[in-house]
């Protein structure tokens, strides 16, 4: 005993000792189990250890131990403990492991069912799984099966600790969520939510809130299931409780927002409105920690973000907007980005709250630093949040003008951010952009002077639909009762080649607001004629494609209205008199099914043959000739009122004449 403590100092001491290394490697049992527990005694709360045992090439050895059907289970159960020691250093130590295969070889372990080998194993996987790098690992049907086998309501807390975490590190999307809710899981979890410990009911709740996050089958299949004959959610409302520790609150809390999300609880259900949004509220506040009130503010936000009761009534409480101003200020990265994605929730819609969220004193200064700040995840957030409350008429002509806040959203739209922006937030950054350039922000002038247009221009060629259809947008706010100048330097900067390629883009979205700039273009009556006279064949061409390609009626009634503000050019409309295909398809349309293709036909014939117009004579006569009067008198037995008062108000102009 004497010798074996001393050869242990020694290992300790000496890092490169090569005797339990060669032990390690030895045939007699007997020596292997003794270099393995003296390795693992070594690295217990030691990293130096644990760097220099794995520097020396020892991991894939343990590995082939631990695998061993052939020797002594107790090398094998101390191959696994130590492994397990290793799994909790470094960052680079856990990659080091997963990468070498580790998690599998756990797991075809735990199919042999030997109960001595199950827990350190389980512990194991569940150290590994924790670690960002485990998404690389693979869990199949059988592997998950196997697990859940082992969260028996008589197995060991340990045992359905475990498995909880690891089946929560498991369920990375739709796949694995649909495959737990197959083999049973809701109901073999749900069932351990009445043990009496919260190492187990904690993990338990987490991974319940895991598997239903965004997955509505599995969603619905989880608010049917029971604890001891009460129904999920409700049995979660009991542990939202304010008696219970707040990682259980927060877990159940969590579990009911993601039921909620995914359509298995409605937003004016008791228990989302009464009992999840209260409690995620209060867990804010600046008397909890700061990770606790970081998951509520994160959850808060996800919970409330798409419905603007919720947002309401959680803008209720005084306390909030305090509240999560005062995360701002805190340290982690995580509490930042959860109080900007609350912040910007929150605002989504209601006025007053937006107004509210403004008024508190440093906010904007802390959005505009983060839209600068080096940490990605923050940048996203506070654009979302600069997005929200850039939805703010009052606010744009007022408090966004004072901030500036156009400068960094350039800078991240142009390139100039710490590292290279994702679409996620190119596109959540030009859609603030699309707000600060409309016609009544004071903000439109300096962003011209700085480039805008060019970079709108640029984005409508980017290969992301949402960032075409930003780039669109923007450029559509930004013609809106825009100087010639401006917007003859869009359509310079854009070029007619590029409006062809929108005019035909797969997305919808994105026709519509080509065809809204279009609009914008060629109005008023004085820029009609001129931006008609330098590209009206180009726009013609254009809106004859539109018309003649198998579009919905909302898109084809766009490309009809912007030959209404051509129709209504003194010199344009000649594009329009000249081009018997085009008169055609006006007269076709005037008897469309469709009222909103008929009504503005009807207007586009209403500009062409108004009085008062040089060469009204002859207009009149050419569309009398195809029978534009018969058909209207034919409208007037409409019962649509709209296209009634519309008809009869251009009967009377070729009545008059």
């Amino acid at each position: 005993m004497l010798l074996e403590m001393q050869v242990f100092t020694a290992f300790m001491n000496v890092e490169c000792t090569r005797s339990y290394i060669d032990d390690l490697y030895s045939k007699d049992p007997a020596k292997c189990l003794s270099s393995i527990i003296c390795i693992k005694n070594s690295v217990i709360g030691s990293n130096r250890q644990k760097e220099s045992v794995i520097a020396q090439g020892i991991v894939p050895k343990l590995l082939s131990l631990l695998r061993d059907k052939e020797i002594n289970t107790n090398v094998r159960i101390e191959a696994a403990v130590t492994i397990g020691s290793l799994a909790k250093g470094k960052e680079e130590h856990v990659e080091l492991l997963i990468n070498s295969g580790t998690s599998q070889i756990i797991l075809e372990v735990l199919e042999e069912n030997d109960q001595r080998l199950i827990d350190p194993c389980l512990c194991c996987l569940r150290t590994l799984s924790q670690h960002p790098s485990s998404s690389n690992v693979k869990y199949d049907v059988k592997s998950l099966r196997k697990l859940l086998s082992f969260a028996h309501p008589k197995d060991s807390l340990q045992r359905q600790s475990c498995v909880a975490n690891i089946l929560t590190s498991a369920c990375r999307g739709p796949q694995e969520q649909t495959i737990l809710s197959t083999i049973g899981a809701p109901a073999a979890l749900t069932t351990l939510l009445s043990v009496q410990n919260y190492s187990v009911t904690i993990p338990i709740v987490t991974c319940l809130a895991t598997m239903c996050l965004n997955h509505p089958v599995v969603a619905a299949v989880l608010v049917d299931t029971t604890c001891k004959g009460i129904k999920l959610p409700d049995y979660l409302g009991i542990l939202i409780s304010r008696d219970r520790p707040i990682d259980m609150q927060l877990g159940a809390a969590r579990c009911l927002t993601n039921l909620y999300r995914a359509g298995a609880l409605s937003s004016c259900d008791p228990i989302v409105t009464y009992r999840t949004l209260p409690c995620l509220v209060r867990l804010c506040q600046i008397d909890h920690q700061e990770t606790h009130r970081a998951l509520a503010a994160e959850t808060l936000a996800y919970l409330t973000e798409v419905d603007s009761h919720l947002q309401q009534v959680a803008a209720i409480s005084n306390q909030l907007v305090g509240a999560l101003a005062d995360l701002l200020k805190c340290p982690s990265a995580a509490a930042r980005g959860a109080a900007f994605k609350a912040f910007a929730s929150l605002g989504a819609n209601d006025e007053n709250i937006r107004k509210r969220i403004i008024d508190t004193k440093c906010l904007m200064d802390r959005v505009v630093d983060g839209l600068a700040d080096e940490n990605k995840e923050i940048r996203l957030a506070a654009v979302r949040c600069l997005h929200s409350l850039s939805r703010s008429v009052q606010q744009l002509r007022t408090t966004f003008q004072d901030h500036t806040v156009w400068r960094p959203l350039m800078a991240l739209l142009t390139g100039m951010s710490p590292d290279c922006p994702s679409s996620e937030l190119l596109t959540a950054a030009s859609s603030a952009l699309c707000n600060l350039l409309l016609e009544f922000s004071p903000a439109k002038e300096p962003m011209i002077q700085q480039g805008v247009v060019q970079l709108l221009a640029t984005m409508t060629s980017h290969s992301d639909p949402s960032l075409r259809l930003n780039g669109v947008w923007a450029l559509m706010n930004l013609s809106f009762q825009a100087e010639q100048i401006l917007k003859s330097q869009i359509l310079t900067m854009l070029g007619t080649d590029q409006i062809f390629r929108l005019l035909a883009d797969s997305d919808t979205k994105v026709l519509m607001k080509t065809l809204g700039l279009i609009r914008n273009l060629v109005s008023p009556r004085i820029h009609t004629d001129m931006i008609m006279a330098l590209h009206g064949p180009q726009i013609m061409q254009g809106v004859v494609m539109v018309l003649e390609g198998s579009h919905p009626p909302d898109v084809k009634e766009q490309a009809i209205c912007i030959l209404g503000n051509i129709a209504d050019g003194e010199r344009a409309r000649d594009h329009i008199m000249s081009n018997e295909d085009v008169l055609k398809k006006l007269i076709d349309y005037m008897i469309h099914p469709a009222p909103c293709l008929q009504e503005s036909a009807v207007f586009c014939i209403n500009n062409l043959a108004r009085r008062g117009e040089p060469g009204v004579l002859e207009r009149q006569s050419r569309l009398k000739e195809l029978g534009v009067v018969n058909i209207l008198q034919q409208l007037l037995s409409t019962s649509d009122t709209i296209l009634f008062n519309r008809v009869k108000s251009v009967l009377c102009l070729f009545a008059e004449l």
